[in-house]
């Protein structure tokens, strides 16, 4: 059994690693996050590796300290002034966008150039999508990442994304960039490397001489893309076969190896280097592989991701990390912890939006807010009507059960309704991944497509307001998907480009939209309707201080139409509520005085002004919000 290193003898490695230029003040600082962190880190590996991996375990260490040498005095200023409110990202002044770089501004220089816009809408957080390095053929959207430290040359270059990142800070706007945590392209040096037989990258994916090892893995690993090819392995020329989760050139890192973890963990620095305020860890429920087991959400996958924030602790103290698990909504809250992920998508709550919107019935979201919607100190949600990536209905069949739904059958209504096949549908989303047997798929486009516009219903502005209030009052960061505020409609032009033609997803990805934003300020045209209605939604978020933070409590209305919640905060120091009330249907309904009894006998109306009597029945007009402060 091998005996875990002495902590004198790492600390001792560590002295050899300070530069002779790091002022001492510095070093100290680090000295004291190395004292608070090591411990758990160094058990972390030890559960992950073994204590056999303590060799590896110090260069870790080394190259953490080395990297924060390296930092930049203005993000070391970032690093402690987030340390004096490490909860900044709860603040009801938080607003997200997210775009590609190409599609919405050409290049980095491009999206400089939009920040005057940013500042009108009111960001404080910037996603761009993929933007490193990736084969131009078979790029999977920039999700085949070729180098984590080159910036694709057609959009600019590392410097450009660094200075960007310094022009965005000064304009109190974080930058988040996805870390394509699970795999790499099959053109990345080290796939490359490690085809190629060279020892110290032969164990950095994985690879098998036959299908002995392949086939057992598989009897339990599901399919993700069946359409591009079976299983979870695909076959090399030489005829060895390597794992492949998702499309054939993505090819999964062997976290098994703690060679990986920490060439992986230097990427993460370098990145955050750069500027970098938050990453998005894509794929992280098939981090790990246990033969005999799904692969998916394993408990070593968050041992994994609690490593590196302990890494990042130490030399990247304020980078945050954001979790994107697709998953079943008990699985997604797993990965939502200050010491795993700090900042989680919520795709329940996105899905259940929208089969709101197609059922006129709250009662699904309603029952995921009232169960669903609570996470630990010091998380929040990222709340979104939409990604770049498809819908799919990820609701428990279990919870819709108890409402009397058949999750089988109503994931069938939902592909049904949103792809234009059932009467009287205003959406005119286009299926990915459909099986026309099963009645299966997922659902592609633009809000204001799958909201009606496109189908030149009257009532689309109002439903994609309505679901753009909701994520902008339950608690969290909302997140627009940018050219959505005016409401861009679906691109088919995809099919024309045989890279992207099979890949139904692209409908929703539109170029930036310049007609519809030169118009933004027209209340009359439908763009402007929309931007007006949106820009004054997020003003009054903006304005409301209850809604800060997460703590939602649910009101329940009594009209299955309506949706129904609390957000109790501070008002001037003392305390004060919000209660949200939002009508999913397209008749007027109505909440009884007796429910509203329990309440204030006035509310000052946030949205429209003036004051609200709530001792007698409140109405709501077709798709309407009521945000009243009582």
């Amino acid at each position: 059994m091998t005996t875990p290193l002495p902590e004198d003898r790492i600390r001792a490695e560590l002295r050899s690693a300070r530069s002779a230029e790091t002022p001492d003040a510095e070093w100290r600082s680090f000295e004291v996050r190395f004292d608070a962190e090591f411990p758990r880190l160094q058990s972390l590996f030890h559960r992950i590796y073994g204590p056999d991996a303590d060799a590896e375990l110090v260069q870790v260490v080394l190259d953490a300290a080395r990297s924060w040498q390296e930092r930049p005095a203005d993000l070391k200023d970032i690093d402690a002034s987030r340390a004096m409110a490490p909860e900044w990202f709860q603040s009801n002044r938080m607003l997200g966008g997210v775009c590609y770089v190409d599609l919405y501004a050409g290049d980095l220089s491009g999206v400089r150039e939009r920040i005057p816009y940013f500042r009108e809408l009111g960001l404080t957080y910037l996603h761009l999508m993929p933007l490193f390095l990736a084969p131009e053929a078979n790029s999977d959207g920039g999700y085949a990442v070729s180098s984590y430290r080159d910036v694709d040359p057609r959009l600019g270059t590392m410097d450009d994304l660094a200075d960007l990142a310094r022009e965005l800070r000064e304009e109190g706007i974080a930058l988040v960039v996805d870390f394509i945590f699970n795999h790499t392209s099959n053109e990345h040096e080290w796939a490359r490397r490690a085809v190629a037989g060279d020892p110290d990258y032969a164990d950095f994916y994985w690879i098998y001489p036959d299908r002995e090892l392949p086939d057992a893995y598989e009897r339990t690993v599901r399919e993700i893309f069946p359409d591009d090819h079976p299983g979870s392995f695909v076959q090399l020329e030489d005829g060895r076969w390597i794992w492949a989760t998702f499309y054939s050139f993505q090819w999964d890192l062997n976290y098994r190896n703690p060679r990986v973890f920490r060439a992986m963990a230097g990427e993460m620095l370098y990145l955050a280097n750069q500027g970098i305020d938050i990453i998005r860890m894509d794929a992280v429920a098939f981090i790990w592989k246990q033969l005999g087991t799904p692969c998916e959400s394993l408990p070593e996958a968050h041992l994994l991701l609690q490593a590196f924030n302990a890494v990042c602790r130490l030399a990247a103290p304020s980078l945050l990390f954001k979790s994107e698990a697709i998953v079943h909504p008990d699985e997604v809250v797993q990965y939502v912890d200050p010491d795993e992920c700090r900042l989680s998508y919520n795709p329940l709550q996105m899905a259940l939006i929208w089969n709101s919107l197609a059922t006129r019935d709250a009662s699904l979201l309603a029952q995921a807010l009232e169960r669903r919607h609570d996470l630990p100190d010091g998380t929040a949600w990222v709340n979104y009507v939409r990604s770049h990536d498809d819908i799919g209905w990820t609701f428990s069949d279990e919870d819709a059960a108890e409402l009397g739904i058949d999750g089988h059958d109503h994931r069938r209504f939902l592909n049904a309704f949103y792809v234009d096949r059932f009467p009287d549908s205003f959406a005119r989303g286009v299926p990915f991944q459909d099986n026309p047997r099963t009645g299966d798929c997922r659902i592609s486009g633009t809000t204001a497509s799958l909201a009606g516009l496109e189908a030149g219903d009257g009532a689309a502005v109002a439903r994609i307001l309505l679901a753009h209030s909701i994520i902008l009052s339950t608690g969290g960061i909302p997140l627009l998907y940018l050219g959505d505020e005016v409401g861009q409609l679906n691109d088919y032009s995809y099919v024309d480009d045989p890279a992207k033609a099979g890949d139904s997803r692209w409908v929703g990805r539109p170029a930036y939209p310049a007609e519809r934003y030169a118009t933004r300020t027209d209340p009359a045209t439908g763009a402007g309707a929309l931007f007006t209605g949106l820009s004054g939604l997020i003003g009054v978020r903006k304005r409301t201080p209850e809604f800060t933070g997460g703590r939602l409590v649910p009101f329940h209305t009594h009209n299955p139409h309506v949706l129904g919640y609390q957000r109790p905060g501070l008002l001037d120091g003392e305390d004060s509520t919000v209660v949200v009330f939002a009508n999913v249907a397209d008749t007027h309904q109505v909440v009884a005085s007796t429910t509203l009894s329990g309440l204030p006998r006035t509310a000052v109306d946030l949205i429209g002004g003036g004051v609200v009597r709530l001792d007698t029945a409140l109405t709501l007009e077709p798709y309407g919000v009521r945000w009243l402060r009582v």
